[in-house]
């Protein structure tokens, strides 16, 4: 079976500051696989460059077997056009901490426009694909609702929704949960859980330790720029090996 995303050898640098040191993981189709670890350790960094929003500097990083940014001739790698970068990420839905809505548009209209503008749908079908998947978040009565009227939670589950509207094969959630009011957390995991309980295949930086024990089914641990442990979250949780992974879960257990 081809992993959903497969890294080898992942590095990126901004200036003098590597931010990535030879990052290597598999995560299988369907499979929930959760990435811990301290703020600047480049978990962040790393999901952004699963859909090429980062370029890498050396390594390879491939999603369903398809090489990211990049065609390979022999040893060489050229950089795809914008259009072929384009095209690959349509096939892969990335939630933000910030929600970043349009707010001008309506929760509905929010939800519908990737698949007009960019899928060249007919609204009416984009329109009832987006009232399918409000509902499936909890949202169908906030379907005319602004960005300023809804509720972080609400505002973020409006995101997944809209992620979710270009039917990716891969879900990418950055933090999603860690600009959320502590009692608003709960309704976007969830929704969270549902995806994962459908088979969505979703990699997630996240804080939310109990999140990643109960719904994730692999998890990795990285600190400065690279994997220092790996496993089932239980196992990694309840019974870390590295030094500074024990150290880390002290802090945030």
């Amino acid at each position: 079976m081809t992993a959903m995303v497969k890294a080898e050898g992942v590095h990126k640098s901004f200036g003098p500051t590597h931010v990535l040191k030879g990052v290597d993981l598999e995560v299988a189709p369907r499979e929930v696989f959760c990435v811990v670890g301290p703020s600047g350790s480049g978990k962040s960094t790393f999901l952004r460059c699963i859909n090429h929003l980062e370029k890498i500097n050396a390594g390879r990083l491939y999603v369903d077997g398809h090489l990211v940014g990049y065609r390979q001739h022999g040893n060489k790698l050229h950089e795809l056009k914008d259009k072929e970068v384009a095209a690959q990420r349509r096939d892969i839905g990335m939630v933000f901490q910030r929600f970043n809505l349009f707010p001008h548009m309506t929760a509905l209209e929010n939800v519908m426009e990737a698949p007009v503008q960019v899928k060249r749908e007919s609204k009416a079908t984009a329109r009832e694909r987006a009232m399918r998947l409000l509902d499936r978040v909890g949202l169908a009565d906030k379907a005319g609702g602004y960005p300023t009227q809804l509720s972080g939670g609400q505002q973020q589950r409006v995101a997944i929704a809209r992620a979710l509207a270009m039917e990716p094969k891969l879900m990418l959630f950055d933090e999603p949960t860690s600009a959320l009011d502590p009692e608003l957390v709960g309704e976007v995991l969830d929704v969270m859980r549902d995806l994962a309980e459908s088979g969505m295949t979703m990699l997630v930086v996240t804080h939310e330790m109990g999140f990643a024990r109960e719904v994730g089914d692999a998890l990795v641990f990285m600190d400065d720029g690279a994997v220092v442990e790996s496993g089932h979250p239980r196992d990694v949780l309840t019974n870390p090996q590295h030094q500074r992974t024990k150290t880390f879960l002290s802090k945030v257990l």
